[in-house]
């Protein structure tokens, strides 16, 4: 595999290295509240918002938010996609929209008031011919830059091959370009076995990739150092939660507990955790710094309601936390 050093050679916070998000299956995000959820009644709900989602186009939305830039692919259709194209642009958002003949998805997230519990519902994207996702494929080896990073992120939508991130890997390897990889089952397999620079895995997607039961930190921590001694991954950032994460390279693995916040929801936490981390490698600071970087972020994220996404003064203030208790 390509790409041993940890950073862009010659990127800084001024002259970051280029990104590139890849979303093949984003979805308007809904959420509201109500105060219990219950079948076959009416469930009068509060006040909704709606937000552009999809793994690669939040990590694009976190960048911005964070004071950095990057190329957002995706691919949209019909009204909803319509919608969603003028939410990325009313954000500041920059790309290459790809017109898919189907409707954007979307997903709906409902917080029961009574409980503090949190309703997610995940809707199936519009099926995408051959023509459309390699549209999408093209679109994105036309925008990646050598000694820059791409970020595969997002579920497939239907009609998309198993091995599509793998194709994106294998073309990423060819520009000199660091290929991340935020996705589970077959695609992540399929991925990995193509090899990539990095992948984010949660726990529970980590042991359905290695077909086991994976209960402790150290259990999550030796199936994910097997694929890098496998050479299918150099960097592996796991995700734990309220467990903070785990940093994993040839070198050897770090846990990084989480600072204390009060969680309010975790949608997007994730794709916060991802955008962070790959702006800091792009801006040139080492693994270490860019994974309290993600760890911030996903916290951050972690604090504000429904699907709403970090905020820069939480992340940065987070960081500060982070680094302290590291010296």
């Amino acid at each position: 595999m390509a790409h041993r050093s940890a950073s862009s050679p010659g990127a800084s916070a001024a002259h970051p290295a280029p990104i590139v998000t890849l979303t093949v299956n984003p979805a308007l995000d809904v959420s509201t509240t109500t105060e219990t959820v219950m079948p076959e009644h009416k469930m009068r709900c509060g006040p909704s918002r709606i937000d552009p989602g999809g793994g690669g186009v939040n990590v694009s939305r976190v960048i911005q938010r964070l004071g950095g830039h990057s190329t957002a692919i995706y691919a949209v259709g019909g009204p909803t996609g319509q919608a969603y194209r003028q939410l990325l642009e009313a954000e500041g958002i920059t790309g290459k929209a790809i017109a898919i003949a189907g409707s954007t998805r979307e997903n709906v997230t409902i917080d029961e008031t009574s409980t503090g519990q949190q309703f997610r519902f995940v809707l199936q994207g519009p099926e995408l011919t051959e023509a459309e996702w390699q549209r999408c494929l093209d679109d994105t080896d036309a925008a990646m830059h050598w000694g820059g990073y791409v970020v595969a992120s997002g579920s497939l939508a239907p009609g998309v091959p198993d091995d599509f991130y793998a194709r994106v890997a294998h073309r990423a390897r060819e520009l000199g370009v660091r290929c991340i990889v935020d996705a589970s089952g077959p695609a992540l397999a399929a991925a990995l076995d193509e090899g990539v620079y990095l992948v984010k895995p949660s726990g529970r997607e980590l042991g359905e990739l290695v077909g086991a039961e994976l209960g402790s930190i150290a259990d999550k921590t030796a199936a994910a150092q097997q694929l890098v001694a496998e050479g299918k991954v150099e960097v592996v950032a796991l995700t734990l939660g309220g467990d903070g994460a785990v940093l994993v390279t040839a070198d050897g693995a770090v846990h990084l507990p989480t600072v204390p916040i009060t969680v309010r929801s975790t949608v997007g936490a994730g794709d916060s955790f991802l955008g962070a981390m790959v702006l800091r490698l792009a801006q040139g600071h080492d693994l270490a710094a860019a994974f309290r970087g993600g760890v911030a972020a996903g916290a951050a994220t972690s604090t504000t309601e429904a699907t709403e996404l970090c905020h820069r003064d939480d992340v940065e203030r987070f960081e500060a936390k982070l680094a302290s208790t590291a010296a």
